[in-house]
């Protein structure tokens, strides 16, 4: 290798590995957080506390805006977000025993005859979304000769991407796309593909919801039920890869033809099980437990994900299963002649992945509390960029499971930070074709294979 060669290829290896991956993720990060930049209020309970806060702190400091004697009326809207903020800017401020002479909840109308029936107010204590309602400029315009004043929480800056809520949609959103990348990850070492996974997360999401219908529904779904239907969803797409994997080990089928073919069977099957309609007056709420719950403030599918990722990681470094599946991908005649089966390690992992497609499609319908013929359009193309900007070679032989989670991770990033700054679906689908050939041409230049063109 020439000198300039070697230059280039050890950042261009750190930069395709998983300490890359994840410098760029927090790059993205960093990137949307400066990008979307905005002025924030708080908003409920935190917002109360923080405004008792400014008020007392006055008091304490015997400003003249302040006075001991103030008395406060309190005013927010009727949702949960007003409402909390009204109670906890009540406790705060009568803890401290201070004179809260009136609360209004609603509208202006109500907070009009509230404030009327008050009598004496020093100071409206009221959300930052509310500070410009005619009903406190015509109630401060008509007693301008009083000492009554208008407070509400302050604003800043923050960006709207670092955000809890924000970082929980994320992570539910990237779940079943994560899910799904870990059968894809194994497939792709084998060098491999699997365009059926899309039409497998519709066909799994569709027999699940069938199943818990015929089983009585709402009225008899209990957690046996909701078992059943589930594993009967993953078990259907576990038989179809296991058929794709015969199709591609046996027959010696493409990759690419049997699962193109098989993308076009399932998807058929699913809308022909859901009669073209989708599935849901039957399924009960309490099936969105797994996509929609959360467990010590965690999403159910996130906990979920995780714990597979670790699994899974464990199958590749540990144990004779994962070195069999490197092994196949890097070199199958040298993997057979060593004693191992290329074609049962490939039936192997063609339904590992449609497991865990079933998986999704599963999680899928919980969080939609539904099945459909449409679910999972695409998706094979995001599980595909997911695993290749993770690190892992469309060639074969190399790739590790926790750089597909960040590959996800990624993928996500990207798509949730151009949904914030408001970019069409055509930008975003530029975007991440740019994002796939970037991770394919990066791969191509740092294992040198470039040299080496496929024909020539």
């Amino acid at each position: 290798m020439s000198a300039m060669g070697q230059l280039f290829r050890k950042p261009l290896a750190f930069v395709s590995g998983e300490y890359g991956m994840a410098a760029v993720l927090f790059l993205l990060a960093v990137f949307f957080s400066i990008l979307t930049i905005e002025e924030k209020s708080p908003k409920g309970a935190s917002a109360g506390k923080k405004l008792a806060s400014e008020i007392i702190k006055g008091i304490d400091k015997g400003s003249v805006n302040f006075p001991k004697d103030l008395r406060i009326f309190i005013a927010s809207g009727d949702n949960q977000t007003g409402r909390d903020f009204a109670r906890s800017l009540e406790e705060a401020l009568l803890a401290r025993k201070l004179n809260v002479v009136g609360k209004g909840i609603g509208g202006p109308p109500l907070i009009r005859r509230e404030m009327e029936k008050s009598g004496d107010i020093d100071l409206i204590a009221t959300t930052a979304s509310m500070k410009k309602f005619p009903v406190f400029d015509a109630y401060l315009e008509q007693h301008s000769d009083s000492r009554i004043g208008l407070i509400y929480p302050e604003s800043y800056m923050w960006p709207v991407f670092l955000t809890v809520d924000n970082f929980r949609n994320i992570t539910s959103q990237i779940a079943v796309i994560a899910i799904l990348a870990i059968g894809m990850t194994m497939v792709i070492i084998t060098a491999g593909i699997d365009l059926s996974v899309g039409s497998m997360i519709a066909l799994s999401a569709v027999v699940t919801c069938k199943i818990i219908e015929i089983m009585g529904g709402e009225a008899g779904a209990g957690v046996p039920t909701l078992v059943v239907a589930s594993v009967a969803g993953i078990a259907v797409c576990s038989l179809a890869g296991a058929f794709t994997g015969l199709m591609v080990s046996r027959l010696c089928v493409p990759p690419f033809i049997a699962t193109l073919a098989m993308m076009q069977v399932l998807r058929g099957g699913a809308f022909k099980i859901a009669k073209n309609d989708t599935i849901f007056e039957k399924v009960p709420p309490s099936f969105q437990w797994l996509g929609n719950g959360l467990s010590f403030g965690i999403p159910n599918c996130v906990i979920l994900m995780l714990i597979l990722y670790i699994v899974a990681h464990i199958i590749m470094k540990k144990t004779v299963l994962g070195r069999y599946i490197y092994a196949t991908g890097a070199n199958p005649e040298a993997a057979r002649m060593s004693g191992i089966s290329p074609r049962n390690i490939k039936l192997i992992v063609y339904a590992i992945c449609g497991a865990t497609a079933g998986l999704g499609g599963v999680v899928m319908a919980s969080q939609l509390q539904s099945g459909a013929g449409t679910y999972g359009q695409t998706y094979e193309l995001m599980v595909i960029a997911a695993v290749v900007v993770g690190g892992t070679s469309l060639f074969g032989g190399k790739g590790r499971i926790f750089g597909t989670l960040i590959g996800a991770f990624i993928i996500a990033v990207i798509s949730n930070g151009m949904n914030i700054l408001l970019l069409g679906s055509e930008t975003q689908m530029i975007v991440l074709g740019l994002v796939i050939l970037m991770a394919v041409i990066l791969e191509r230049l740092r294992s040198g294979e470039w040299k080496n063109p496929i024909g020539g």
